[in-house]
Order: C-alpha cells, then sequence, then structure tokens
C-alpha cells in the first residue's frame, strides 16, 4: 500500500478518496468540476462551441464577400474636364485650317474621324463649304456659317460619330454627300439639302448644317458637337456641346482621355438608304 496515495477512509482529518483520481502518475485526463445541478451537460456545451465557430466564420465571410464587392465593380475611368487637344491630320502633320479648307469639302466622301475627349469616342471632322470655296446654293450644295463652325467661312464642324439611337458608330454612321442617296431633306437652312449624317443601323438622321439635329428617327437626340477653335493656324478640340455620348453617362468618363493630340483616321462609309420616320 502506498503510504501517500492508499490511505484508508477512515484516516483522521484526511477525506475519503476520490475514484475520478484513479488513473496512471503521467497521464493528462481532464476532470469536469462538480455541477451542483448534476452532470456537465455536453449538449449545451456543443452549441455554445457551434455559435463561437459560427460568428467566426460568419465574421470571416463577411470580410471575403465585402472584399470582393469591392472588386466587383471596376472603378470609374475618365478625365475631370474636357482637354485642350491638337488635331493632327492623317500623315500626324499638325491639321491646319488651309488643309482642312484645301483638301476637304461637302462632297468628300471619305469619313474623317478623331477621338475626343475619351480614346473611345470618335467624331467626324467635317468642312460643309462647297469645293473651291463657292458660295452654297441650291444648284451648288454646301453650307456656311454653321453653329460653332470655324475657318473662313464657318463651314468647319465636328460631330459624335455614335449614333445616338442605340450606339452604332462608324462607319455604321456616315456622313453622306450630295448625290449618296436620292432623299433630299427640307431643312431650316436649305429648301431642299441633300447632305446629312445617316445611320445605317435603323435609320436616324441628322443634319450638320444644323448642329445636328434630328432630320429622322428613332433616335430622338441630336449628335453631341465637338467644339474646335483656333490657334496660330492649328485647330484644337476644347469643349462639347449637347447630350452625352450615347452608352456614357458623362462624356468625360467610360475610358482614358486621349491627352494632348489626337490623330485623323481615313474610313470608308458603310452606305445603306434606309431612313427612318421623318422627325
Amino acid at each position: 500500500m502506498n503510504p501517500v496515495l492508499d490511505c484508508p477512509a477512515a484516516c483522521p482529518f484526511v477525506e475519503a478518496r476520490n475514484p475520478a483520481f484513479d488513473f496512471p502518475v503521467g497521464q493528462l485526463r481532464r476532470v469536469a468540476a462538480v455541477d451542483p445541478e448534476g452532470d456537465v451537460d455536453e449538449t449545451k456545451r456543443n452549441v455554445l462551441k457551434l455559435l463561437a465557430v459560427a460568428g467566426i466564420v460568419g465574421a470571416g465571410a463577411g470580410g471575403l464577400v465585402g472584399g470582393t464587392l469591392q472588386y466587383v465593380q471596376p472603378p470609374v475611368v475618365g478625365i475631370s474636364s474636357y482637354p485642350v487637344t491638337q488635331l493632327l491630320d492623317v500623315d500626324g502633320t499638325a491639321l491646319t485650317v488651309d488643309k482642312v479648307q484645301n483638301e476637304y469639302n461637302v462632297r468628300t466622301g471619305e469619313l474623317y474621324l478623331f477621338n475626343y475627349p475619351l480614346r473611345n469616342e470618335p467624331n467626324f471632322l467635317l468642312n460643309l463649304a462647297p469645293p473651291d470655296g463657292d458660295q452654297p446654293s441650291a444648284s451648288n450644295p454646301g453650307a456656311w456659317n454653321v453653329p460653332y463652325g470655324i475657318g473662313d467661312h464657318g463651314s468647319i464642324v465636328a460631330y459624335s460619330a455614335i449614333c445616338q439611337h442605340l450606339g452604332c458608330p462608324a462607319p455604321a454612321i456616315a456622313y453622306y454627300p450630295p448625290g449618296t442617296c436620292s432623299q433630299t431633306f427640307n431643312t431650316p437652312n436649305m429648301a431642299s439639302q441633300p447632305f446629312y449624317i445617316h445611320c445605317s443601323c435603323h435609320g436616324s438622321t441628322y443634319d450638320p448644317a444644323n448642329s445636328a439635329n434630328n432630320l429622322t428617327g428613332p433616335a430622338v437626340l441630336p449628335l453631341p458637337q465637338v467644339l474646335l477653335k483656333i490657334v496660330d493656324g492649328n485647330i484644337f478640340a476644347y469643349g462639347e456641346l449637347g447630350p452625352p455620348v450615347n452608352g456614357h453617362l458623362n462624356t468625360l468618363q467610360g475610358d482614358y482621355g486621349v491627352g494632348s493630340t489626337s490623330q485623323l483616321a481615313s474610313e470608308g462609309p458603310v452606305i445603306a438608304c434606309f431612313f427612318g420616320p421623318t422627325s
């Protein structure tokens, strides 16, 4: 008998031995505290454990979802204001008023496009003056002194090359010089105008001699107009008038800015003489 551990229950001043401690020396064992109400409620213990684990997992999942949502919607890309952008000709040289007046006119059928103010916003550059600087007339179609036009006769303008109906871009939307289609339109500037901007997607038509206002639907908004100015004979874009470019809640948001220069690119139009209902 071990004189220390095996004291009989009758020993004076010594509490009776607890059988819960009957295990080999050196072996660890967890013993529950004595519950005055009875045995330990293991079910309650397990439920509390599950709730604690669920709370930790939920907190972690919430952080994960929050972090994921942060990246689901990409940040808005754009610029804060309209830049002053110098236009370059198709050969990369400075685009001057003299070049435009000598090389382009109301009968030019090739599209000349430049991006502004964002890289994914193409625009038409048009000179609506008749060839050789002749004055416009019924027999010699063209337009002088158009709203916000520049040049010797106020005939050089720029408009968005994205249709305001469903966003068809050039060359589906294109400038139609006189004689392209048999259709003509009665406009405030001329009794019968045979040149216009027309979209072959759904038949919307715009008047380039009158702020690109609608001639036929289904589009109901005019094309945004890029503001042009002349500095030392060179042409610069510096702003825009009208509604936002189609597909952009804000013309300044939706892509990166073009920067300090934007070069003309030439492209052949897609011609389809289908016209929507007269507006």
